[in-house]
């Protein structure tokens, strides 16, 4: 490992094996104990991310400065015919049908907007972050995207676009006490939004509010997720012995609910240690940078690291009944294919910033 990467990027590299270990045991106690095609699927998936990382992190990061305006138009351009001959699943036009596989747009999308708006803000002086005009192609930047995902409709992923925007923006230098009465002003209108939604959103929030009034239909999954994850109690009930997941009481154990699955079987402590492992690679990512001196590799691993932590704050609270039930994976533990290779881009990213932190620019190719 030390020729493949410097002592910094050994840390997530690290980091990220434990948890790709806990992603491929969580998968096969999903699909009942067995390397059928799902599991060996995932195991694939694994392998062909970590050499897209690889690929990330030894290329020049001038490129993805370069051209982070272009991937952020082809993310565009894939949201817009996702709209017009996406193929339709769970009642949702999310995915692109390629014939020998399909893909979710929107997971891309996540991370070109956030190396759009780091190329943006790279190029604003102190003086021109401080001024109010400066961040309204920031704002379109942002809409645009969630507007298109909201249509799919998804609008966990919608409001995700939002806050990854929001907070790179606010971390640029977006005025405060503007944002503070921005903050404040959708929270007051926020009821009004109430009317804008679909009326499977709005069971949602019923149900977030009051899961029996519907135990057996919209209900069903949160209430079988905090049997599951009770019944882990500290220890958990053994690997492959999860009764909520083995028994299929547990919808999407594989998806959007594997930290339920892994909850059951390992316990709170294997719980605590998933949470423990994502903590530490938040953390990397800020400090990395907090180190950087390239303001582009900086603002991109701010965003980045806030790309992470929605992600798990929000699926885990998610599962845990703290917040209404979305569609949003737990990264590297979910199965998919799309959110699994966005996230170790993610990562590839912030080990290439981590390897010239120091530089003031961006060097032909990292050493």
């Amino acid at each position: 490992m030390k020729k493949l990467f410097p002592n910094e990027c050994r840390i997530l590299f690290t980091l990220l094996f434990v948890l790709l270990i806990i992603s491929l045991c969580g998968q096969y106690s999903a699909f009942g104990g067995q390397w059928r095609g799902p599991v060996l699927r995932h195991l694939l998936r694994i392998f062909a991310s970590l050499a897209i990382m690889w690929g990330v992190y030894i290329m020049d990061f001038r490129i993805w400065n370069n051209f982070a305006y272009l991937f952020y138009i082809l993310a565009i351009l894939s949201l817009i015919i996702v709209d017009l001959l996406g193929i339709i699943k769970f009642g949702a036009q999310r995915w692109i049908d390629v014939y020998f596989f399909t893909f979710q747009p929107s997971e891309p999308m996540k991370l070109t907007l956030i190396l759009a708006l780091a190329r943006y803000y790279s190029m604003l002086s102190p003086i021109e972050v401080n001024q109010l005009r400066s961040h309204a192609w920031p704002i379109f930047m942002t809409f645009i995207p969630a507007a298109l995902v909201f249509r799919q409709p998804d609008l966990g992923t919608a409001v995700l676009l939002i806050i990854i925007g929001c907070s790179m923006m606010f971390l640029s230098g977006f005025p405060l006490k503007i944002f503070l009465i921005t903050i404040g002003s959708c929270v007051v209108l926020c009821p009004l939004g109430w009317f804008c939604l679909r009326n499977y959103q709005k069971n949602r929030i019923l149900t977030f509010l009051d899961p029996n009034r519907d135990p057996l239909g919209m209900g069903y999954h949160i209430l079988q997720s905090k049997i599951a994850i009770g019944s882990g109690h500290l220890f958990g009930r053994g690997f492959l012995q999860g009764t909520q997941g083995k028994l299929n009481f547990l919808p999407e154990k594989n998806t959007d609910f594997i930290f339920t699955t892994i909850a059951e079987e390992f316990g709170f402590l294997g719980a605590l240690l998933v949470i423990f492992l994502f903590f530490c690679i938040c953390c990397y990512f800020f400090w990395v940078a907090d180190e950087s001196r390239f303001k582009f590799a900086k603002v991109t691993c701010y965003g980045l690291g806030i790309f992470m932590f929605i992600h798990v704050f929000v699926n885990v609270s998610m599962v845990m009944g703290l917040l209404p039930v979305v569609g949003i994976p737990l990264p590297f533990l979910s199965y998919g294919g799309s959110s699994m290779i966005s996230f170790m881009i993610s990562c590839g990213l912030v080990m290439a910033a981590s390897a010239r932190k120091h530089h003031q620019q961006s060097p032909p190719f990292f050493q």
